[in-house]
């Protein structure tokens, strides 16, 4: 059994992150499946999707080591060919990746209990993210 949705994340810009583990949820409730995998993908190359402790200290460490790491900065290639400034963007967000796989068991995503799904916007300015999930797997009900 495959089932798919969409959802949309409004982001005020760089280092805004959201918690999307209820959204991703939802769509798993809604798919029937009981045992399989969730996909979460970030539709664009400035959006990234991971897993954390979604709380406000690792809110603002994670897009700040991200800052130190790779710096916004008009030595980029990215920036000599396009000037648009998120050179940086596409690094970070590249690094994170745009997508994780979360497990689903009894109808549930498999997620230690200080874990969430989040999105990050590593882009320069603010952007409605399009996230995509795919459920895969069986009901055993």
């Amino acid at each position: 059994m495959v089932h798919q949705d969409r959802f949309t994340v409004h982001t005020a810009g760089h280092r805004d992150m959201h918690d999307i583990t209820r959204d991703v949820g939802a769509i798993v409730s809604a798919s029937g499946v009981t045992v399989g995998v969730a996909h979460v993908f970030n539709v664009g190359s400035t959006g990234a999707i991971g897993a954390i402790e979604f709380e406000p200290g690792l809110q603002k460490d994670l897009p700040a080591i991200f800052d130190q790491l790779m710096p916004p900065s008009r030595d980029y290639g990215h920036e000599q060919t396009w000037h648009d400034g998120n050179g940086h963007s596409h690094l970070q967000a590249t690094t994170l990746g745009p997508a994780i796989t979360v497990p689903i068991s009894n109808g549930q995503l498999v997620l230690g209990t200080w874990q969430q799904i989040f999105h990050l916007e590593c882009d320069i300015k603010p952007r409605q993210r399009e996230i995509v999930v795919t459920v895969m797997g069986e009901s055993t009900t």
